[in-house]
């Protein structure tokens, strides 16, 4: 999430009761999570597991829970919470806008478009020139269409990511402050869900076409030319690049990258980044070698008879 204005980091730091290690008056541009941080960015880190990865990462300003030197370029908030503090930031700076109408007087709609009855658009929507937005289609705020898009009926745009902090008896959701951007010439089916990113954006390149009921997480990317058939599930933050298909019922990990050009077929599981190639079983693995496997295993029945 960028901000209208760049804010110091430490009138940001009042707002959370936080102390700055580091340079007060350096400016934050934005706000963002671990996976999409860049230069100007004010992440967090709660876990040590992961303060190296947050304070060698992108991101310029980190929230932590813990009194270190702050790296060179780098600003720190010292906080005794920094989740529930970055999301008070969040929620802050993008805080949810009720709509009364169908269409919020916000939304910006292009020529040409198609909007069909009982269709929900929300507040600071942006859809391009001859889209087709078929009945019971719900684009939450600040998703962005491009041009000679199409989206089928019950498909959901923006909801909120899949993202909870566990604490010790209830778990604490990560407001979700990110956009659905879609590029031209893309089509959805019927019934799909593509979650809004927890503060960046989950983008769905140029051409893409998506079978019915068809998931996609929180800051997912998406290249060109990309066809999933029904049921493909993806997680969140998965880098997906140009020209892939995953037929039906593919499920694919988190925080990984499938790389141009791959194939996987259907009711595969990647549960690691790949190559380009073609795929099948879970974990997903080569296919012609997943094949000769399941070929020998259909004689073992035929083995252990000759060896009784």
């Amino acid at each position: 999430m960028k901000l209208e204005k760049a804010i110091s980091v430490g009138e940001l730091a009042k707002m959370v009761s936080g102390q700055v290690i580091g340079d007060e008056n350096a400016l934050v541009s934005g706000i963002n999570e671990i996976h999409r941080v860049e230069n100007g960015d004010l992440t967090f880190v709660d876990h040590p597991k992961y303060y190296d990865k947050a304070l060698n990462s992108a991101a310029t300003f980190v929230i932590i829970n813990k009194m270190v030197e702050a790296p060179a370029g780098k600003s720190l908030i010292f906080s005794d919470d920094p989740f529930r503090d970055y999301v008070w930031l969040c929620k802050n700076f993008m805080p949810f806008v009720p709509s009364t109408n169908n269409i919020h007087p916000t939304a910006k709609i292009g020529e040409g478009t198609i909007v069909q009855p009982n269709v929900s658009i929300g507040p600071n929507v942006i859809i391009g020139r001859n889209c087709l937005i078929h009945s019971g289609v719900v684009i939450y705020d600040h998703s962005v269409l491009g041009d000679n898009v199409v989206i089928h009926a019950n498909t959901v745009l923006g909801a909120d990511a899949f993202y909870f902090k566990r604490r010790p008896e209830f778990y604490e959701k990560m407001h979700s402050c990110g956009r659905v951007v879609i590029h031209n010439n893309v089509e959805i089916g019927a019934s799909c869900t593509i979650d809004r990113g927890v503060s960046a954006d989950t983008t769905i390149g140029e051409g893409c076409k998506l079978d019915n009921q068809v998931h996609v997480g929180h800051d997912t990317q998406i290249g060109k030319n990309c066809l999933f058939a029904a049921q493909v599930g993806i997680a969140g933050c998965v880098n997906i690049e140009d020209e892939v298909i995953l037929w039906g019922q593919v499920g694919v990990q988190k925080d990984l990258t499938i790389s141009k050009g791959t194939v996987v077929l259907g009711q595969s599981g990647v549960t690691k980044s790949i190559k380009a190639g073609t795929y099948f079983g879970t974990p997903a693995k080569d296919a012609r070698e997943k094949m000769k496997e399941l070929a020998y295993l259909g004689k073992l029945p035929e083995l252990l008879d000759k060896v009784r």
